[in-house]
């Protein structure tokens, strides 16, 4: 099989492949979280990273947008900086990025014509760019576990708006599974394996059991926890 990037390329036929797609986190914001209250706020920030890590292994581009960081939305989240450490944000006062030229263009520049968005909140910063980006000739994949609104009838009433417009809902897991497409595909098997143990609950924990209790293979070695250094005022 071709190789993509280092990586063994997958077949298409209608399905999100590492090379025909590009990934937008869209206003993932302290304020944004705050008034997100449809899902449980604790797994988007999981979903949200674990989607972002595995953009990262399979070499996926990212476009990083925030909106009125200063004056009201509060930075990035620091979990999601994280592992997009050398990424510039793109900057917004628009609700809609697709109002936005530097997102447009950003987009534009990847060459790609699937785009996965994930984003707060869902009825205005998914549904609005979802809606004209498809107009545009763009096909939209929503990240729907990496999404929120203020309330289950907004992200409900949004969802049905994107699908009706030609969106195609998927997940974090789903997404992460799709790429990967073959367990046999030993290039990134490991590192998928890692975002599941450490984000995918029941999934994660099921693979250590398979690994450790039948195979007989070592248990997974997490990072020792470091207690983080008290301030300089409290030394």
């Amino acid at each position: 099989m071709s190789q993509n990037n280092g990586h063994v390329k997958r077949s298409e036929k209608g399905l999100l492949t590492p090379d025909n797609c590009v990934v937008a986190f869209i206003d993932h914001q302290a304020q944004m979280l705050f008034g997100t209250s449809n899902f449980d706020r604790q797994s988007i920030i999981n979903n949200t990273v674990a989607l972002a890590k595995a953009t990262r292994i399979f070499d996926v581009p990212v476009v990083l947008s925030t909106v009125e960081t200063k004056s009201y939305s509060g930075n990035m989240w620091p979990q999601l900086k994280a592992v997009f450490q050398r990424q510039q944000s793109i900057e917004r006062s628009s609700m809609n990025s697709w109002d936005d030229p530097k997102f447009v263009n950003a987009i534009a520049k990847t060459g790609k014509k699937k785009i996965i968005l994930a984003g707060l909140w869902t009825e205005t910063c998914i549904a609005l760019p979802t809606i004209q980006a498809i107009h545009d000739g763009y096909e939209i994949y929503v990240a729907e576990d990496c999404c929120g609104d203020v309330s289950q009838l907004n992200h409900d009433n949004a969802m049905r708006r994107v699908v009706q417009a030609g969106a195609k809902p998927v997940t974090a897991l789903s997404t992460l599974l799709e790429w990967q497409r073959d367990w046999a595909q030993k290039d990134t098997y490991d590192a998928v394996m890692d975002v599941v143990k450490n984000h995918f609950g029941a999934y994660g924990i099921g693979v250590e059991y398979a690994y450790t209790m039948v195979h007989g293979a070592p248990a997974t070695v997490f990072p020792e926890y470091v207690i983080p250094q008290l301030a300089e005022a409290h030394k």
